[in-house]
């Protein structure tokens, strides 16, 4: 399959001044943040007056443009123009490419952009360490495979259908977590009734702390194998995985055995990125937390770990005594003492079971779920690669 420079197939997109074009009046502005690395669509642009314009806003684009971002390319913030966004205006951010129509269809350019092959050119060429970014000349310099029009559209026509499957998939995820916040909300917010007792966090927990400090556990002593030590990774997602292996060995463990994770603790991250709470699983091995983790131990008597889990990220008093103003927020500082004085009001352990057994049925038909996006992920994959090496 013959290449050419994409350069060589898209056109030259006309630029503006939206204060002089637009003045008072408002236009759709796409910034860098607008691109959703995940869907690979345009989710977050805004209005804003021509007025206020800030200086990257330059390019006009138009349906079916394709945007690339310049900076962090290793990010593959790109996306496809749809009709809603016909006639924005793109920040400086972004190389826009055009295809001449004669040449280069639209459907197939966007899932060019996408490939592992054109990532890792534009990495390689970019420059700058700490904010890595490429030029449009080096996008549009980057070689793209050229079949025939009309083998072009069947191939996009083929890759449309996986990523469409993979998107059924990953939405059908998304409803599931949705699912579960409902659940919670109907059951204990527009559901709390004022004779439940309102007690702090450290009245319903048997044992709350952080891990080892300092000199009590030092990188140097972490090993290959032996007993996990858990950190801000393993509960980041709002889920116990196994993430980074960190170890240390037996004697080390025997040190530290107080900072002991047991099945059915909650974990609440207290660095970096604060305020992601986790439920360990029945089947933890024996394993110790870091100290960028709180780790409690509820009183199941008056407790279930998955009520409290959920209380945490979802009970707006919680939320707001965590000065948290809306949900997903960034969380500020967080401490063991803020926690154990956050105060809940307590449910009947009975409905808590109710809801943790409505929890247990989620997660079995997420693991189903994401174990289908894992097959649609690998599926698309491979025919991506065979696609442009002109295999489909």
């Amino acid at each position: 399959m013959r290449e050419v420079s994409i350069g060589e197939v898209v056109e030259r997109v006309s630029t503006c001044d939206p204060k002089a074009r637009y003045g008072d009046d408002s236009f759709t502005y796409i910034d860098i943040g607008a691109v959703s690395q995940v869907s690979k669509k345009i989710e977050g642009s805004q209005r804003i007056a021509g007025s206020d314009a800030p200086s990257r806003a330059r390019q006009l684009v138009a349906m079916d443009d394709i945007i690339v971002s310049t900076v962090r390319p290793n990010l593959n913030a790109v996306a496809r123009v749809s009709g809603d966004h016909d006639g924005a205006v793109a920040s400086t951010g972004f190389t826009v490419l055009r295809p001449k129509p004669a040449l280069l269809d639209s459907s197939y350019l966007a899932h060019w952009v996408r490939t592992s092959s054109f990532i890792s050119a534009l990495v390689s060429q970019a420059s700058g360490q700490s904010y890595p970014a490429v030029s449009d000349k080096i996008v549009k310099g980057t070689a793209i495979p050229l079949p025939p029009l009309e083998e072009q559209q069947r191939i996009a026509a083929i890759l449309d259908q996986a990523d469409a499957l993979r998107r059924l998939r990953r939405r059908a995820l998304d409803r599931l977590n949705t699912l579960g916040q409902a659940i919670f909300h109907e059951m204990f917010v527009a559901g709390e009734s004022d004779e439940w007792p309102v007690k702090l966090i450290e009245e319903v927990t048997e044992n709350a702390r952080t891990g080892p400090f300092g000199s009590q556990l030092l990188v140097s002593e972490f090993v290959d194998t032996g007993v996990p030590v858990l950190g801000i990774d393993n509960v980041v997602t709002n889920e116990f995985i196994w993430a980074k292996g960190r170890y240390i060995n037996d004697a080390k463990y025997q040190e530290l055995k107080r900072y002991k994770v047991y099945p059915g603790d909650v974990l609440i991250t207290i660095m970096g990125t604060c305020g992601r709470c986790a439920v360990v699983p029945i089947e933890i091995p024996d394993a110790i937390n870091t100290k960028h983790i709180c780790c409690l131990t509820p009183d199941k008597d008056q407790v279930s770990p998955h009520f409290l889990q959920a209380a945490f990220l979802e009970h707006p008093d919680l939320l707001r005594q965590l000065g948290v103003q809306a949900k997903g927020a960034v969380m500020p500082g967080l401490n063991m003492g803020i926690i154990k004085s956050l105060r809940i009001r307590i449910p009947p352990i009975s409905l808590q079971v109710r809801f943790a057994d409505s929890v247990s049925r989620l997660q079995c038909s997420k693991r189903g779920v994401k174990a289908a996006l894992a097959k649609s992920e690998g599926l698309f994959t491979s025919l991506q690669h065979r696609a442009f090496r002109g295999e489909l």
